[in-house]
């Protein structure tokens, strides 16, 4: 067994300076050497895996346990004294193992700088690229710092997120919306992630609006209608929603127009009106309440005309105006025939016209029996002689102004015709009754008065 060398204890305590236990070499202690690298090894390993400063401490104090108890070992030795080639030795171990360390540690300071800088700009790619810079040596020598830089990164990952449901929610779902909200609130509520949660929303109220008003009208009614969380998401969403909502209540509801959703557009032109009275577009809203107005009358009418099949449905019980129908010009006003339309489809083409265009709405009812034209006698086929009244058609008509949908006639027209027919054709008994036969001369002549002609 080799016995205890003659120590320089300078030499011995700059070996163990090193965190490497070379001093305990110098005094041929090899298991304390082997102890002391297993101690800092453990340490350091430590140190790496929680990334806590408790544990760089320890280091710390390790490392000066190490040189003072080599020290005062070397101090106890009997023939202890300078040792010019042991000091050389120990140097040589000690200054490059601390020079590196100390680079490493500068370094990933350096790194951590870089980062903070990237994060201060709002710049979440440039942060994420400098930690992208931090190896195992910063993670082993400087653990805590490079942490720090995870964190960083970490927060940026959930911006990304926060990022993606952003962009979901440019498509109008707005439970994305509110999902991206919420992770924007948490990073910002983490001490330094001001501007990179700033630059996140910029990013997304800068693409806004989109191509599709009404969608629009969604996103900025969301933003708008938001009231919890920090001021820095409120207020821009705030300053958002009343910067694209305008434009996007005036783009819905033309896109609405066209789309002949005419109830849903008056509307949107007069959320327009009613939140943004001084908005350029106020004139154009305007006049887009009064197409809608007027679509919505028309269709009205159109649905009522089409169900009227007599006197007690559609328009003729539940008559509708639209207000672009012309006036009532004598001679030359067009109507629209609805109800019993047996005689008013023989009237002439000139007289009638579609409902935008038409004036009045006639209502015809069934025909019934009018005054007594002419009274016949007939053989029947038994040879009896007897007598058959001829009778005018009598038709209860209603017609209404469309402009406004009030009555403007209810009277029962008397249609003439031909009677008594030198051979009259019936089943059964002889009739005592029957209605002349009517020529369309004769039926214009009875609805003449009714639509002034």
């Amino acid at each position: 067994m080799t016995g205890p060398r003659e120590p320089d204890p300078l030499a011995v305590a700059v070996g163990n300076a090193s965190l490497l236990g070379a001093g305990y070499l110098l005094l041929g202690r090899r298991a304390l050497f082997w102890s002391a690298a297993a101690g800092t090894a453990s340490l350091l390993w430590l140190t790496h895996e929680t990334a806590r400063t408790w544990c760089e401490l320890l280091v710390v104090l390790w490392w000066a346990a190490l040189v003072a108890h080599g020290w005062w070992l070397a101090r106890r030795h009997p023939a202890a004294g300078p040792r010019r080639g042991q000091r050389v030795v120990a140097l040589a171990l000690t200054v490059p193992v601390l020079a590196a360390a100390g680079w490493v540690r500068f370094d990933a300071y350096g790194i951590e700088d870089r980062v903070t800088e990237a994060r201060a700009d709002g710049s979440c790619r440039a942060a994420v690229d400098a930690q992208e810079q931090v190896a195992f040596r910063h993670r082993l020598l400087a653990a805590p710092v490079a942490a720090r830089g995870d964190t960083v990164v970490g927060a940026c990952e959930r911006l990304d997120t926060a990022a993606g449901y952003l962009s979901g929610g440019l498509t109008g779902d707005l439970d994305l919306l509110e999902s991206a909200f919420d992770t924007l609130g948490a990073v910002l509520g983490e001490p330094g992630n001001e501007r990179t949660v700033e630059a996140t929303l910029e990013r997304y109220l800068g693409r806004l609006p989109t191509d599709d008003g009404c969608l629009d009208v969604r996103i900025a009614d969301w933003l708008r209608d938001r009231r919890t969380g920090p001021e820095d998401l409120t207020g821009p969403a705030s300053a958002a929603s009343a910067r694209i909502a305008p434009g996007a209540l005036a783009e819905c509801g033309d896109a609405l127009m066209g789309d002949e959703e005419w109830a849903d557009a008056r509307e949107s032109y007069r959320r327009l009106l009613d939140e943004h009275p001084g908005d350029g577009r106020a004139d154009d809203a305007r006049e887009g309440i009064r197409k809608a107005s007027l679509a919505i009358e028309l269709r009205r009418v159109r649905d009522l005309v089409t169900a009227a099949d007599g006197m007690d449905s559609g328009y003729c019980r539940e008559p509708a105006k639209y207000s672009a129908a012309p006036a009532y010009r004598k001679g030359r006003s067009g109507a629209v025939f609805v109800g019993d339309t047996e005689y008013t489809d023989k009237l002439p083409e000139a007289w009638r016209a579609d409902a935008p265009d038409a004036a009045l709405v006639v209502c015809a009812d069934e025909a019934d029996a009018g005054d007594v034209v002419e009274t016949c006698r007939y053989r029947d086929h038994k040879g009896r002689i007897g007598s058959v009244r001829f009778n005018k058609l009598a038709v209860r008509v209603k017609a209404y102004a469309l402009r406004t949908g009030k009555l403007v006639t209810d009277r029962t027209v008397q249609i003439g015709g031909k009677s008594c027919p030198g051979t009259l054709g019936y089943f059964g008994t002889l009739p005592s009754r029957m209605a002349v036969t009517p020529s369309n001369a004769d039926v214009r002549d009875a609805f003449a008065p009714v639509v002034g002609r």
